[in-house]
């Protein structure tokens, strides 16, 4: 048996009785424990200070994020306050100038009225100076003559456009409906005459394609008045062989003549054969319509005018159904 070794051990005692081989062991282990702890601590301190460099990086670079995610929140801010500034501006300016264009809107209004009204009743004035021989002289002498005839071309025109599409019957007093109305008696005054024929047919002949375009345009029984002036500018321009040649060979002139014969206004239809007799009457012109009259001619409808109960178209309707047999002739 081993000798004994003593350790210091209760405060009682000064020391305690081990065996040599578990001393041995006890200081085998604390010397293995003395080379190994070592090594197994620093290894983890080494990693984990090194995990807390990388955090802290980390943190770093997440705390220069969030300030530069300040700044730029800041930037952002200014950026929308300025355009919420600009757009109150632009809206306010695009206030200011919508109300300066309902004023212009409203004055442009008041002026268009104006110069209706005022077109209306000048235009109304000239119409019965018109019935004067001197005074139609007087008007195409001077150097407004074509100007006046192609802007009244385009007022009837612009008047025809601005009728609504179920528009039943016409305001006959409105200065719309007497300024155009006007406009197409001074025309057919003009055309009363030898020399505004000749100067209709020569220097006007938009005016005739004007005239003729919107006849064929309006519905029947819609503003028969204005239909009746106008055919009856054309009728007399037809007095002229020139401007009967023009107004004849004029494209879907046959036709027109047609489509107004369904109007059913007695003075429109009255005008249309005083037309067609025009055409008829004259031997050069109906060589060259005779083919196209003879194979469209509505001849019913011409029959039931010939019955009808106003005098002067059931006169006139009979008259045309004799100059009407020499189309037999010409086939």
């Amino acid at each position: 048996m081993g000798m004994a070794c003593f350790l210091p051990a209760e405060p009682k005692g000064e020391f305690v009785k081990i065996r040599r081989r578990d001393l041995e062991r006890l200081t085998t282990e604390v010397m293995q424990l003395r080379d190994f702890l070592p090594k197994i601590i620093n290894g983890d301190i080494l990693g984990t200070f090194q995990k807390l460099d990388a955090v802290e990086s980390n943190m770093e670079k997440k705390e220069e994020e969030i300030e530069q995610l300040k700044m730029d929140c800041e930037h952002f801010r200014a950026r929308l306050e300025t355009a919420q500034a600009d757009c109150m501006k632009e809206k306010k300016e695009k206030l200011d100038l919508r109300q300066q264009l309902n004023e212009a809107k409203q004055q442009l209004l008041q002026q268009a009225e104006y110069c209706t009204e005022m077109g209306a009743a000048v235009c109304t004035l000239l119409w019965g100076v018109s019935s004067n021989e001197e005074a139609v002289k007087t008007i195409l002498g001077g150097t407004k003559a074509v100007k006046f005839f192609t802007i009244t071309a385009q007022t009837m025109e612009s008047f025809v456009k601005s009728l609504s599409e179920d528009m039943k019957q016409q305001d006959l007093d409105s200065d719309e409906n007497q300024f155009v109305l006007a406009l197409a008696g001074i025309v057919t005054n003009v055309a009363a005459l030898a020399c505004g024929r000749e100067f209709l047919v020569s220097s006007s002949r938009e005016l005739l394609d004007t005239m003729m375009h919107l006849l064929g345009d309006m519905k029947p029984g819609l503003c028969t008045k204005f239909k009746v002036l106008m055919l009856m500018s054309l009728y007399n321009v037809s007095i002229n062989l020139k401007g009967l040649k023009y107004i004849s060979e004029s494209p879907g002139f046959i036709p027109l003549l047609w489509w107004l014969l369904n109007d059913p206004d007695t003075e429109v239809c009255l005008h249309v054969l005083r037309l067609l007799q025009s055409v008829i009457l004259e031997p050069e012109v109906l060589a060259k319509s005779a083919s196209e009259m003879r194979d469209t001619l509505p001849f019913q409808r011409i029959i039931a005018l010939s019955k009808s109960r106003n005098a002067d178209l059931q006169a006139l309707a009979k008259e045309l159904l004799e100059d009407l047999k020499i189309l037999e002739y010409e086939a």
